[in-house]
């Protein structure tokens, strides 16, 4: 964010404290307030009354709640939600943000750029349900994670992870259990812990990575990389 912007912004920010589940945006519900979390992972989650809840997307201190506001929705159909905690943000008001892009354009454009990264990250998520096998798409998620937090451990319970990769509750934990088997994480009750990420990024293979990359091209830094050797 340039500077100008950033101080366009501060006046209207109030830090605020995040905790799991609660809700950033309620689906059918107005948006009166934006979050840009400091820390932790919130997630976009669809629900359906006969099918039950399943991830649509994610974002942490990479991103902010409720845009979709900014852009003349007074509403989203999606619920999100803090689903990893121990993390502060910053909130503003909706109409407030929404008068300061009108007025900055280097603003309004790196919303757009936001938007255009989550749409890619939205789109990769639905190829990778299609295409790739579960320990796959469990893998990407956790990397996912790791990517937005501070060290390598990671509040997930299985129902979380379960809900987050469209699958049994079942079919997480025998996924787990391998990924644990060859030493990629150490899985505890309500944790994730990462040991090995180059071999978790090497499972994940093309479920992981191009909408990281598109994010570092718009917007600049993202996660972590793993330690490869030379």
């Amino acid at each position: 964010m340039e500077d100008d912007d950033l101080a366009l912004l501060q006046p209207h920010l109030t830090r605020v404290e995040l905790g799991r589940g609660q809700k950033l945006v309620v689906a059918g519900e107005p948006i009166e307030h934006i979050y840009f979390p400091e820390g932790g992972v919130a997630t976009v989650v669809s629900t359906l009354p006969g099918s039950g809840s399943a991830e649509v997307g994610i974002f942490g201190r990479d991103g902010l709640s409720g845009f979709c506001a900014m852009m003349g929705a007074e509403s989203s159909p999606y619920d999100t939600i803090v689903q990893v905690d121990g993390a502060t943000g910053l909130r503003a008001d909706t109409a407030t943000l929404t008068e300061l892009t009108e007025q900055s354009p280097s603003l309004r454009s790196l919303l757009a750029r936001y938007v255009q990264s989550f749409i890619v990250q939205l789109a990769h998520g639905i190829v990778c349900h299609v295409h790739h096998r579960i320990e796959a798409r469990v893998a990407r998620w956790l990397l996912m994670c790791h990517d937005r937090i501070d060290g390598d451990e990671i509040m997930l319970t299985h129902d979380f992870i379960s809900m987050m990769v469209g699958a049994q509750r079942t079919s997480i934990t025998v996924s787990l259990h391998i990924l644990e088997g060859v030493g990629m994480i150490r899985a505890q009750r309500g944790r994730v812990t990462i040991t090995d990420r180059e071999k978790l990024e090497d499972i994940a293979g093309e479920a992981y990575g191009l909408p990281e990359a598109e994010y570092r091209r718009l917007l600049g830094p993202l996660g972590k990389t793993a330690a490869r050797p030379s």
